[in-house]
């Protein structure tokens, strides 16, 4: 057996511009709507998509472009002109309707990305809930195989890893068909290797896919 080496617990770092998104008929609406601003009809977009399906990643492409700021809560004095929510469904409903008019108020531009339409969030403001309905939703779709080995592929890439097609077609072949756990195994896999000092090939993809 292969000695084993222990894997320091370190977040590898994905790059986020708009040259490594990866780009499918399951998100080119999506990635259109970015590159279309500030041209939008309205200030506001809302971005919904399974986890892992490169929400964040296109909220980082805008806010590179537009000086956006991400906000965690509602802002106790002037909001930025640019501002990205991220699942911001847990705010209090008072605070989301006043920071989406003080924003279309000021010309400033929000962009809300989620896994649900804003327009089905539970919400009993109605004056919220009008506003919510009117804000542009485009969805990304789940992947099919094809967008999962280029997912799989760019994930590797960020870690330092280059895998043959070879192991990412069986990997995405026997996976759960979603951006999570194409990052999970992903995750294992450059985990497993590090530790065992072996390169990423297809015996140990076998061997880290039958262990899930």
């Amino acid at each position: 057996m292969a000695p084993q080496q222990l894997p320091l617990d370190l977040a590898y770092r994905p790059a986020l511009g708009m040259a490594d998104f990866v780009i499918a008929p399951g998100n080119r609406d999506a990635v259109a709507w970015i590159d279309r601003w500030p041209d939008w009809p309205s200030h506001a977009l809302a971005i919904h998509g399974p986890k892992g399906s490169g929400k964040s990643h296109l909220a980082h492409v805008w806010q590179a472009r537009s000086g956006a700021v991400f906000l965690e809560r509602a802002p106790t004095d002037e909001a930025p002109q640019a501002v990205v929510l991220d699942e911001p469904q847990g705010w209090p409903e008072d605070a989301l309707l006043h920071l989406y008019n003080r924003l279309r108020e000021a010309g400033g531009h929000l962009l809300i990305v989620s896994e649900t339409p804003p327009a089905r969030w539970p919400v009993a403001l109605p004056d919220l809930a009008s506003r919510l309905a009117s804000i542009p939703a485009v969805a990304l779709a789940a992947p099919d195989d094809d967008l999962l080995v280029a997912v799989m592929a760019k994930q590797f890439a960020d870690r330092g890893l280059e895998v043959n097609e070879d192991v990412l077609r069986y990997v995405a072949s026997r996976v759960e068909r979603s951006f999570a756990a194409a990052a999970d195994v992903v995750a294992r896999i450059d985990r497993a290797a590090l530790a065992q000092q072996r390169k990423v090939t297809l015996a140990l993809a076998r061997e880290i896919v039958a262990s899930s």
